[in-house]
């Protein structure tokens, strides 16, 4: 996820041989969190977590593209996991750490990303660990729910803001908030790609991005990230933690995305 840029890029259309290593990624993706899954318990710790995940990728011969990706702060340090761990209020961007142990009741979100052959899969799930409360899993569906219905937007005669407004629309009338620094994006060779995909439309400013149509061959990161709380944001003193400002729980599911004639097609579903 990242923040809106002001000059977009050409968005671009993936031929065949592109699209067979994307989906190549993804698959390394959703392997990881399928395993990850399985593991996520409490006593375990984020760094346990991340090691996993280094594991699989040098199986498959893949890198992280998260790892030593540049900080959005001038001179903030990269980033320094393979793997990206947030728990409870925490968002997006949590670094694995050996001392972050998981409790009973925790919800933790794991995005994972796979650099294969030079393209990338991206994907997010979130995790309860044992036993959490019914307003965290209440907030794991409407999120989950919210990701599932944006991607059946994903058609040819439909257009970016259809996508993002049935998003919005979803979470908001279940009395939540879709994060608003923070956002989707197109992915393939690099890690963020055009377009911009917020998960919101600030009609009130007018900040929305060009409502582009969606054409066969585009590739997408789509991921609300949807908080229970205000949507306003705080970054930690390690220079990438995103918690919310009210210390309400938050949710992210994220999957990448390839639109075809034929509607969405999901890279990165396991099995």
């Amino acid at each position: 996820m990242y923040k809106h840029k002001e000059r977009p890029r050409p968005i671009e259309i993936k031929s065949r041989k592109e699209l067979a290593l994307m989906r190549a990624a993804g698959k390394i993706v959703a392997e990881i969190l399928n395993d990850l899954q399985e593991r996520a318990r409490p006593g375990v710790t984020t760094r346990e977590l991340d090691e996993r995940a280094q594991k699989i990728l040098d199986k498959y011969g893949a890198t992280s593209p998260f790892m030593g990706y540049p900080n959005s702060q001038e001179r903030g340090p990269k980033f320094p996991a393979s793997i990206c761990t947030s728990v409870n209020e925490e968002i997006v961007h949590g670094i694995p750490r050996k001392k972050r142990v998981l409790k009973e009741g925790d919800l933790l979100k794991i995005d994972v990303g796979a650099n294969y052959a030079g393209y990338i899969g991206d994907s997010a799930w979130t995790f309860p660990i044992g036993n959490v409360s019914a307003k965290a899993q209440e907030l794991m569906h409407v999120t989950e729910e919210s990701l599932a219905i944006g991607i059946a937007q994903v058609q040819t005669n439909k257009r970016l803001w259809d996508l993002i407004a049935t998003i919005q629309d979803y979470v908001e009338k279940r009395g939540m908030n879709v994060v608003r620094e923070y956002q989707g994006h197109g992915v393939g060779r690099e890690m963020h790609e055009e377009p911009s995909i917020p998960n919101f439309l600030d009609e009130e400013f007018d900040k929305r991005p060009a409502n582009i149509q969606f054409k066969p061959g585009m590739t997408l990161a789509i991921e609300p990230m949807v908080v229970t709380g205000t949507w306003e944001t705080q970054v930690l003193g390690d220079q990438w933690t995103v918690v919310t400002a009210d210390h309400g729980l938050a949710a992210h599911y994220e999957h990448t995305v390839l639109v075809t004639d034929n509607g969405p097609e999901i890279l990165t579903l396991w099995k």
